[in-house]
């Protein structure tokens, strides 16, 4: 299992929301392009990127940070927040993104969705967040009405690969992943590959992700615990192996 260490951006810096309230905010570094590289000589082999600032605005406000953050760490880094746009997507894939995540706009325009998917393929991954199981858009400020596991069995059929799922309930509580929401989103999108998120934050944490034994489970993404040193990149790889 890869083990994603999370940058979240708000105001220039790396911050942390408690169950994604823009309101309850913690600073951890000022010069997130230095996170990025202290992640990459921590063992990182992936990275996730999320503009917060630009997923409450609906468009990216980090242009500029996300670049220099995909120069300094020198690997695969997975960028969201903000991307309902074509041009959007264009500018953090020509900046080196790995991948672009697309949240509120997968749900609410799925032809966009499509469109992107059928033009940039696996660089396209589409992030799922959900509380009791629905979905949530625009910063986890709206909760809808549609199921998360229908709404990754939509995304599977236009041909998305790569579903990045956000149980917001759990994210940023070091309680634990909720195991049984997140076997039910592998369940229901078998042809995705999934990423697990909200909640990772030890290294029982992995091996009970990995105890799902769903093939298509194929990385989780770590945050707070690793900013409050509750554990470290280097134990949080040694379980996913």
């Amino acid at each position: 299992m890869v083990i994603l260490p999370a940058i979240d951006l708000k105001g220039g810096v790396c911050v942390r929301l408690r169950q994604g309230r823009a309101d309850d905010v913690t600073t951890y570094n000022s010069d997130p392009a230095a996170q990025a590289r202290d992640w990459r000589e921590q063992g990182g082999r992936e990275l996730h990127v999320v503009d917060l600032d630009g997923a409450f605005a609906g468009t990216p406000r980090h242009a500029d940070v996300i670049r220099a953050i995909i120069a300094s760490f020198g690997g695969p880094v997975e960028v969201g927040g903000g991307l309902r746009t074509p041009e959007t997507v264009a500018a953090v894939l020509e900046a080196g993104a790995a991948r672009a995540i697309i949240g509120s706009a997968a749900l609410e325009t799925p032809d966009f969705l499509a469109q992107v998917v059928k033009r940039y393929g696996t660089r396209i991954a589409v992030g799922i967040d959900a509380r009791n199981g629905f979905v949530q858009t625009r910063g986890w400020v709206t909760t809808t009405e549609v199921k998360a596991t229908d709404f990754a069995q939509t995304c599977a059929g236009l041909g998305v690969q790569t579903i990045i799922y956000t149980d917001t309930a759990t994210d940023g509580m070091l309680g634990g992943p909720n195991l049984t929401q997140m076997a039910a989103i592998c369940d229901a999108a078998p042809t995705c590959q999934i990423t697990a998120s909200g909640g990772v934050s030890t290294p029982a944490d992995v091996r009970n992700l990995i105890a799902l034994a769903r093939p298509n489970l194929r990385a989780a993404i770590v945050g707070k615990a690793l900013y409050d040193g509750r554990t470290t990149l280097a134990e949080m790889n040694a379980a996913g192996r």
